[in-house]
């Protein structure tokens, strides 16, 4: 939309684009994974058959050792015939492959010996591989699956293999040691691993979409540069325009017909050259005078697309005794951050907003408070954290089995905070979320004086 000559341009709302598949998905292991794991653990598994048997001459049922080894040889082969390299393996394929492997394992266990063979510590890495990289419900099947092995070889089993005419009986107590060690094992080893992969992914996926969030104002400032070399290039040549315009008009009769056309033109290359001189300013061509406002008019104009017939929004000014009102730059994460932590107390408050700005030679704070139900006790120690919210409709807190094709619309995600925040930060400010004892929630944001309010507007390198 064209912007009126001499009116400054409206506030541009960044909004949030995020692609449908993000690098910290999870639950889509790549097939070629799977099997490399397998066929090593096929190597082990035939190594150490064999070393019992013909190197220490110990009894075992060799022909069905060998059948549950080929077998899981034999599915490797199928998948690798069957699919290219690179497939890549949904949450449920994943499962099951990985259910074969803990039921194979446990068939071979069966047969040399149960619990009492020291490679039954084998069980953790099928449960700990799921937890790593499937959802939460299938990690906790592939665990059920693996309680169950443990328990049933526990007490189900062929015997140890031994020197002949020797039988390794391991006193019950002990056996039921043995048992426990598993299960807990294997319990501790998936909880660990699947926090840790959850943290990451979470992370990941939000620090991803903060950064598309900025793309686009990214993207504004890169178009900003263009039009300023535009408009050194072209400043040139419409500056000869104007010139031999102007030469025309003179040489020309003052009844000549011509006399008009030549005119327009000069007209329209000095209104070019005007255009052009704002171009190479976009500061002051997009913002004019109001590229820094005072704080409270600042958040006044953030605060003002958020303002309804339900919810009042008032801002307060608290002069401190550092004289004048500060003037505030109007950097897009500055109004972003804010924006975002606003419209939050709007969308939760019953029927009031409040926001309170003071300074003093030290510092600036803004604190934002609404008479909602403040923030929920399950989610308070994890708040700036992304995808952790209260809105209807979200994961449930720690969940981070995240569908990210509903990244597009982050409202209900939990990523609005944990953007402002971010943002905020990187404008050099300090971020506090608290629920007053009057109720409702409170978001205090401080910066340090000169860092918003400087000569010069707040980059990074001041956050950092």
């Amino acid at each position: 939309m064209a912007v009126p000559d001499g009116a400054p341009a409206k506030p541009i709302k960044p909004r949030l684009y995020v692609a449908s598949r993000t690098g910290a998905e999870r639950g889509r292991v790549r097939l070629r994974t799977l099997s490399n794991l397998r066929w090593l653990a096929i190597s082990g598994q035939s190594a150490a058959l064999f070393l019992v048997y013909f190197a220490f001459g110990y009894s075992l049922p060799l022909g069905y050792s060998v059948i549950a080894i080929a077998v899981s040889a034999a599915l490797n082969i199928v998948l690798a015939l069957r699919y290219p390299a690179s497939h890549r393996l949904a949450n449920r394929e994943a499962s099951y492959y990985l259910a074969f492997d803990v039921l194979q394992l446990a068939a071979l266990l069966y047969l040399t010996g149960g619990i009492m063979n020291p490679f039954a510590l084998m069980f953790v890495a099928p449960v700990v591989i799921a937890a790593a990289t499937l959802n939460l419900g299938n990690t906790l099947i592939l665990a059920g699956i693996a309680f169950a092995s443990v328990s049933l070889i526990g007490i189900f089993h062929r015997p140890l293999p031994w020197p002949s005419g020797e039988t390794l009986v391991l006193p019950q107590l002990y056996q039921a040691g043995i048992w426990a060690a598993l299960v807990i094992g294997i319990g501790f080893t998936s909880v660990y691993a699947w926090r840790i992969a959850s943290e990451s992914a979470r992370m990941s996926a939000g620090l991803a979409a903060t950064q598309l969030a900025l793309a686009r104002e990214h993207r504004l400032a890169s178009l900003g540069a263009l039009a300023t070399a535009a408009a050194h290039e072209l400043g040139t040549p419409l500056g000869t325009i104007a010139v031999v315009a102007r030469e025309l008009e003179r040489a020309l009769p003052a009844n000549s017909p011509e006399v008009e056309d030549v005119r327009l033109l000069r007209d329209q290359a000095e209104r070019c050259r005007a255009i052009i001189a704002r171009l190479a300013n976009p500061e002051e061509a997009m913002l004019g005078q109001a590229a820094r406002l005072p704080l409270g008019a600042l958040l006044d104009d953030i605060a003002s697309p958020h303002r309804g017939e339900d919810v009042a929004i008032t801002v307060t000014v608290t002069n401190g005794d550092a004289g004048a009102a500060p003037q505030v730059w109007r950097a897009p994460e500055l109004l972003h951050g804010l924006g975002n932590i606003i419209e939050n107390a709007a969308d939760f408050a019953r029927t009031e907003v409040r926001i309170a700005t003071s300074w003093d030679a030290n510092m600036l704070s803004v604190v934002i408070e609404d008479d909602g139900p403040g923030f929920a006790p399950e989610i308070f120690e994890r708040i700036g954290e992304p995808y952790v919210t209260s809105r209807p409709g979200h994961n449930a807190p720690g969940d981070t089995d995240i569908d990210p094709g509903a990244l597009g619309e982050h409202e209900g995600m939990g990523l609005g905070f944990f953007i402002a925040k971010v943002l905020l930060e990187q404008t050099g400010g300090s971020v506090n979320a608290t629920n007053p004892p009057g109720g409702g929630a409170r978001v205090s944001v401080i910066w340090a004086r000169g860092v918003i309010d400087g000569q010069e507007p707040p980059t990074q390198n001041e956050a950092d």
